[in-house]
């Protein structure tokens, strides 16, 4: 599986200005192609019948990755599960999950994005690098410098999280991201799948001028 981070669309039931599947139907038709249901507050069994059909938008479309719950993500048989520093460890996940789905694993410094490659992650999620409302745990933010100081010392694909928008998008991928996940600068618009196209083409945008800096 060789997925693609260039934007990621994380759910938020509190956000939503309609429903969180109208949302990921929305993001998907924007061009997302990357989806993740993040859930904390629910029952397990109402975290599997909204986890499924989420599943059912994304077929063939998105890849979908559950946040935090292992037992979920494999029930549904998800394409992966992302992980804080305070879940499951990745050694667990890979051995339940099984070598071909992505586990993902937000990082808040240095030390640990070289641990969570070296444990095997498939992707890091560097958080968070602005001030955002959508997560109250989050911390103090990092900034874009964090980015690129994982960049040099780590070879996969890497992420930001956090109060990223269509304002700062473009640091975050000029720092050296692969990519960059949202919440509100898709779900909390008043068209999703508009806000998706426009972060897409400035993700597309600094990415050429990032390839026209390397090779000039």
């Amino acid at each position: 599986m060789n997925p693609d981070y260039s934007l990621y669309f994380i759910t938020d039931s509190t956000l939503t200005r309609k429903t969180i599947f109208d949302d990921a139907a929305q993001a998907i038709a924007g061009g997302v192609p990357i989806i993740q249901y993040r859930e904390k507050n629910k029952a397990f069994e109402e975290k599997l019948t909204e986890a499924k059909l989420i599943q059912s938008i994304c077929a063939n479309k998105a890849s979908f990755i559950i946040n935090d719950d292992l037992a979920l993500a494999k029930q549904i048989n998800a394409d992966g599960v992302h992980l804080g520093q305070e879940d499951e460890s990745i050694a667990n996940a890979r051995k339940t999950l099984g070598k071909n789905r992505i586990i993902g694993v937000t990082v808040h410094n240095l030390a640990q994005a070289i641990q969570a490659e070296k444990e095997g992650a498939d992707y890091l999620a560097v958080s968070p690098i602005f001030a955002t409302a959508t997560k109250h745990d989050a911390g103090k933010p990092c900034g874009t410098q964090l980015i690129t100081q994982i960049r040099q010392k780590t070879k996969i694909p890497l992420i930001g999280i956090g109060g990223i928008n269509a304002a700062n998008i473009s640091e975050v991928i000029l720092a050296g991201a692969n990519g960059a996940a949202v919440v509100s600068a898709i779900c909390a618009q008043k068209d999703p799948r508009q806000a998706a196209e426009n972060l897409l083409q400035i993700i597309k945008e600094n990415k050429n001028e990032t390839m026209r800096s390397v090779h000039s």
